[in-house]
C-alpha cells in the first residue's frame, strides 16, 4: 500500500513541485552556511562580524521546523485528505481488506505514505543542513558542541510527522470526500489557534495553548531543542495532549476500519 501510494504520488508533476518548493528554505540556508564558514576569508577583518551574523545555532534549526509548517500543512492536505476517504467514495476498502491484508497493515501502510513525504521535507533536509555545516565549515565543532541537535531534530521530525500523519488519517476515514477532510483539517487547526488567540487575548496569559495542537508541538519542540519555552503551558501538558490526540487518532480509525472489514 505505502509503496504504491508513494509511486502515484511522486508521477503527478504539481506535487512534485510542490516538493521541490518545499526545499526551498534548505538552499537559502546552505547559503546562509557558506556565507557563515567563507565571509571571514573573503572580507578579512569585515568578514567576521558578518559571519558571526550568518553562523548556524540550536535556535537555527528550531526555526527551520517552524517556517516549514506551511509546507507540512500543505502537504497534509494534499497527500492525506484522500488517503481513505477516497477508498471510501470507490468502496476500495472492502476489496483491500477481503485480501489477506489486516486493518493494521492497511492503517499502517497509509500511515507510511503522509509520513514519508513529511519526513521528506523535515527530517531529511534538516539532517542534510548538519552535513552542509559540517561540508563548508570543513570541522566538526559545530556538531560537537551542539552533538543533541541529532538526536533532537530526529526526535522532533518524527513526533510531528506522526501526529499530523495520525491526525489526518483519522479525519479521512470519517467521510468520502478527500475535499471536505482537508477543509475540515484547517477549519481545526485554524480556529483552535484563533480560540487560543482571543484567550490569551483576553486573559493576558498564554498558558493555555495546550488547546492547539499546532501550539502543542512547538512547545514540545522547544523543550526538544533544548530552548526557552514560548508559552507558559508546561510541556509535559503539551505533551500529554499530543498522546491523547494520537489515541483518539487510533481509536477512531479502529472504529472506522473494522465497521467496513465487518461487512466485507
Amino acid at each position: 500500500i505505502a509503496a504504491s501510494g508513494i509511486r502515484t504520488l511522486i508521477g503527478r508533476r504539481m506535487f512534485l513541485g510542490l516538493l521541490l518548493l518545499s526545499w526551498s528554505q534548505f538552499f537559502v540556508r546552505a547559503v546562509q552556511f557558506y556565507a557563515a564558514a567563507n565571509l571571514p576569508q573573503i572580507l578579512a577583518g569585515d568578514g567576521v562580524a558578518a559571519a558571526s551574523f550568518f553562523a548556524p545555532t540550536p535556535a537555527t534549526f528550531r526555526d527551520f521546523f517552524d517556517k516549514q509548517d506551511l509546507f507540512v500543512f500543505v502537504v497534509s492536505v494534499y497527500v492525506g485528505a484522500g488517503l481513505i476517504a477516497n477508498d471510501r467514495r470507490a468502496n476500495a476498502l472492502q476489496i483491500y481488506l477481503s485480501k489477506p491484508l489486516t486493518r493494521a497493515e492497511y492503517v499502517f501502510g497509509k500511515l507510511a505514505i503522509l509520513m514519508a513525504f513529511l519526513l521528506l521535507i523535515t527530517w531529511v533536509p534538516a539532517i542534510m543542513l548538519l552535513i552542509v555545516q559540517i561540508l563548508f565549515a570543513g570541522n566538526f565543532t559545530f556538531v560537537q558542541n551542539n552533538f543533541y541537535l541529532v538526536p533532537a531534530v530526529t526526535l522532533f521530525a518524527f513526533i510531528e510527522a506522526g501526529v499530523v500523519s495520525a491526525a489526518m488519517l483519522a479525519l479521512s476515514s470519517l467521510s468520502n470526500s478527500g475535499r471536505f477532510v482537508g477543509i475540515l483539517y484547517a477549519a481545526l487547526i485554524f480556529f483552535s489557534q484563533a480560540l487560543f488567540g482571543v484567550l490569551a487575548f483576553v486573559t493576558g496569559d498564554s498558558s493555555l495553548s495546550w488547546i492547539a495542537i499546532t501550539h502543542d508541538l512547538a512547545q514540545v519542540g522547544d523543550e526538544i531543542f533544548r530552548l526557552p519555552l514560548r508559552y507558559r503551558t508546561p510541556w509535559p501538558v503539551s505533551l500529554l495532549m499530543i498522546v491523547l490526540l494520537v489515541v483518539a487518532s487510533g481509536l477512531v480509525l479502529e472504529r472506522r476500519v473494522r465497521g467496513v472489514e465487518i461487512v466485507a
